[in-house]
């Protein structure tokens, strides 16, 4: 099972979150919701998950293939619903940027693994709404 600690660090929005490895992230809202902006966002660190599930199984599947991968990025754009409590996502673009010895159709079917199969959250967001496109990048 997982577990999540959450602990407030502040007086007003900002908190750290440490899991059961003892890894932490620091949580806050920007200055104009009445936050310190010295953290990342709740909503962020939902795309940062999905960027980081994705790209465990992208790396995964590309070094099962026997592919050397030199850089790895991803850019990773959302747009949550207007108007509405709560503001789910409800569209995701992603953009993977990689270079190595893989082809380009090599790292789009490894994309297209993870993406479609194989990350959980992609499939939670997906089970929530959110429309996620994504496209490969090879230089």
């Amino acid at each position: 099972m997982a577990r999540i600690h959450l602990k407030q660090i502040d007086k007003d929005y900002q908190f750290i979150t440490t899991d059961e490895a003892g890894q932490q992230m620091t949580m806050d809202i920007p200055v104009d919701q009445g936050g310190h902006g010295n953290g990342v966002r709740p909503m962020q660190a939902l795309l940062s998950a999905l960027g980081g599930c994705s790209a465990v199984d992208v790396v995964m599947i590309l070094k099962k293939q026997k592919e050397s991968i030199e850089h790895f990025e991803m850019i990773i754009n959302g747009e949550r619903e207007v108007g509405k409590e709560p503001a789910l996502w409800s569209a995701i673009n992603i953009v993977f940027q990689l270079k190595g010895t893989m082809s380009k159709e090599k790292a789009e079917k490894a994309c297209a693994l993870s993406m479609d199969k194989y990350c959980s959250v992609a499939a939670t967001l997906r089970a929530a709404g959110a429309v996620i496109t994504w496209e490969v990048e090879i230089g």
